[in-house]
């Protein structure tokens, strides 16, 4: 295993994304003589270019990542590559999504380990808690994960985050690995379902329904992705604040004038704008109906209590300005 403190190589998957290129920006910034390599099945042409980051384009297949282990050294593993539900474009959401399985996220840890990777930093999601009326008021790290028995759009997010906590303590006196499920992860430079829900100018809410919702900004996610790196042993992190809103006081804090239904229509709705390609998955709602609030007890313990630079008014300010 390498020394963690002499940092010189790092690959990022999922560098398409809004936050793993913010993440990117923060790495360089903590450690300015490293190289980053940033890959992606998506396009990349987009993608900031700055010294010291490069970018690939590549097949998420078992030959490639070999050939990408096998021709650099990397110290450090970041997997941001959970692909988002948030998509107009099926036929190629769907083509993403059987490229990213053909590898799959057990293989690529395996890869790092044998190839004397010091640390791995997964992304997955509080989705995997799954909202229902039974939930306490906090969940945490220990909660089961139920988000699949529902709804299939999560089957895969609950099952690799379940691939990757299992991993990672069967080997975990072997190599140290960080396991985050952030709340909803919103801003300007990310399109995922919560910032375009957020975001459209009128965004469907049950009408008897109005639960805790907890944001997380852009930035303040991609400097704890950071942070983990160094400060953060082997184990599993909520990543939330402490303080919650209501979703209806989110909507109008992002200038949505939402629109209220009766339940009853709700999911028939959900299931007639996703044959239209709605960015919205039929999941969405049922966290609309029923609380999934998670505890941020854990990560404070070595982050702090104030590791956030934008409080949940400032969070969802921002996405105002960015429509202007």
């Amino acid at each position: 295993m390498k020394a963690e403190n002499n940092i010189q190589s790092i690959l990022i998957i999922g560098m398409a994304g809004g936050l793993a290129q913010l993440t990117a920006q923060v790495l360089k910034k903590t450690f300015p003589n490293i190289k980053i390599i940033g890959i992606d099945s998506r396009s990349l042409k987009k993608s900031k270019k700055d010294d010291g980051i490069s970018y690939q384009k590549i097949r998420y297949t078992r030959n490639e990542f070999e050939k990408l282990f096998r021709n650099h050294s990397f110290d450090t593993l970041f997997h941001l590559g959970r692909l988002s539900h948030a998509t107009l474009n099926i036929s190629t959401h769907f083509s993403e999504r059987i490229d990213f399985g053909l590898v799959g996220t057990k293989q690529i840890f395996d890869l790092a380990l044998s190839l004397g990777v010091s640390k791995i930093v997964f992304l997955s999601t509080f989705h995997v808690y799954g909202a229902s009326a039974d939930n306490p008021a906090f969940l945490d790290e220990e909660a089961p994960l139920k988000a699949s028995i529902q709804f299939a759009d999560l089957r895969d997010v609950v099952e690799t985050d379940f691939t990757a906590t299992n991993w990672m303590w069967k080997n975990q006196n072997k190599i140290k690995m960080v396991v985050l499920r952030p709340c909803n992860i919103v801003g300007t430079h990310i399109s995922n379902t919560m910032t375009q829900y957020l975001t459209h100018k009128r965004s469907p809410y049950p009408l008897d329904y109005n639960p805790a919702f907890q944001f997380i900004h852009e930035e303040d996610m991609a400097h704890i992705l950071g942070r983990s790196l160094k400060e953060l042993p082997t184990g599993v992190y909520n990543v939330a604040p402490s303080n919650t809103i209501l979703i209806r006081d989110a909507l109008s804090l992002c200038g949505n004038e939402g629109w209220p239904l009766p339940l009853s229509i709700i999911s028939p709705i959900a299931q007639f704008l996703k044959k239209l390609g709605s960015p919205f998955p039929e999941y969405l709602f049922e966290y609309l109906k029923y609380p999934c609030i998670i505890s941020n007890s854990l990560i404070s313990q070595y982050l702090g209590d104030d590791c956030l630079g934008f409080d949940l008014k400032k969070t969802l300010q921002s996405l105002v300005k960015s429509k202007k």
